[in-house]
């Protein structure tokens, strides 16, 4: 048991440190304000989003970027709330904003709504730039400014960008600020070594020449979720030198936590779910040394419980993860200039192991609910 232990942990060490060094190789990208050239076409799908859409459209409408160069795309996929009567009265009370808006409704064809929504939207779009976010995200002003900057000097296909929670209050939504600027340091490391295998699609930029070329969704639209990985996996494979990260303050994109433990679960759930579909090997590795060594020192707590393991095994497993994921969430939130929260780090660090290994087994014998949807394994 201890020489797994000691060969888990060290995988784990090299893998986080690497996601750090990482972290610090992707350069701060900051705009030299150059005339905006850029035409954007932003899709946004939207379900049952009645109590997010005015801060949404707010944000849409308050874009420091010319008007003439972006549309917006919202897909209402087959919302049963307010949220239509919502969205046409904020359209209809400010029609100044709304000139470049259209909203359509879903066309469902596949297993994964969302795909469905965007392949339609995109299909519609008059802009070759294809900008994706969510409908409970805040778009920040100078956002296409700095994707338009980024894209003028380096010419790519494919840009992620950052995404993190607002308006963070209590434990539940401090544990989940927490989780997210893991992922995004390991998003933004990934990127650092030459392998990126992660990105979000509330803030995920593309050419349509590039989603055309790759058959958009083909392959996976029977997976629910996923329409932002498996995409980042499909453009790295045709080039993976047009593949970006825009480290950019400015592109920061911002969402909500969720406010119960059962949302959250059913949000990790999909989020663990699509991971078995993953053709990209680093990201099937991370993924399952992050699992081994979690679940390890479930086992190890277990088995000091009973009296089978030396305590100090325990400590020090706990210890080295602790101490090498502090490093990457301290990188994140000094970027996000969140670092306030990492006073919860110390008891977020012991419930995750239990919380992650939990979520990995609902995904892999049960199935899950998103947005008022139930899906099976």
């Amino acid at each position: 048991m201890i020489v797994i232990a000691i060969i888990v942990s060290v995988l784990y060490v090299v893998l986080i440190g690497s996601f750090c060094l990482g972290f610090n190789r992707v350069k701060h990208f900051v705009s030299n304000t150059p005339k905006p050239k850029t035409r954007f076409s932003i899709v946004i799908p939207f379900r049952n989003e009645a109590n997010q859409l005015p801060e949404l459209l707010e944000s849409i409408f308050r874009l420091n970027y010319p008007k003439g160069l972006f549309e917006v795309i919202l897909i209402d996929d087959e919302s049963d709330d307010d949220s239509r009567k919502v969205l046409d009265n904020l359209l209809k009370s400010n029609t100044d904003g709304a000139t470049n808006i259209q909203v359509i409704n879903t066309i469902r064809t596949t297993n994964s709504p969302k795909k469905d929504a965007i392949s339609l939207a995109i299909s519609k779009a008059n802009a070759d730039w294809i900008i994706t976010s969510d409908a409970d995200c805040i778009l920040p002003k100078y956002w296409l400014d700095s994707f338009d900057a980024y894209i003028q000097k380096h010419a790519p296909s494919l840009i992620v960008a950052p995404v993190t929670y607002h308006n963070i209050n209590g434990f539940l939504q401090n544990f989940q600020l927490l989780d997210v600027l893991s992922l995004q340091g390991a998003t933004i490391g990934g990127f650092g070594i030459k392998k990126p295998f992660l990105c979000n699609g509330a803030n995920l930029a593309y050419t349509k020449h590039l989603f055309n070329s790759v058959n958009g969704f083909e392959g996976n639209s029977e997976v629910a979720s996923g329409d932002d990985v498996f995409l980042l996996e499909k453009a790295y494979q045709n080039n993976p030198n047009q593949v970006h990260y825009l480290k950019s303050k400015q592109a920061i994109v911002t969402t909500k936590a969720l406010s119960t433990i059962s949302d959250l679960i059913d949000q990790r759930v999909r989020w663990a779910a699509k991971t078995s579909a993953y053709k990209n090997r680093f990201g099937k590795f991370a993924g399952s040394i992050v699992f081994a060594q979690n679940a390890l020192l479930i086992v190890c707590l277990c088995l000091t419980l009973i009296g089978a393991l030396n305590p100090k095994v325990l400590l020090f497993g706990f210890l080295i993860k602790v101490s090498v994921d502090g490093i990457l969430i301290s990188k994140s939130a000094v970027f996000f200039n969140q670092t306030k929260h990492l006073k919860h780090y110390a008891l977020a660090a012991f419930i995750y192991p239990f919380f992650s290994v939990y979520v990995v087994i609902i995904a892999v014998f049960k199935g899950y609910q998103w947005k008022d949807r139930r899906y099976q394994k």
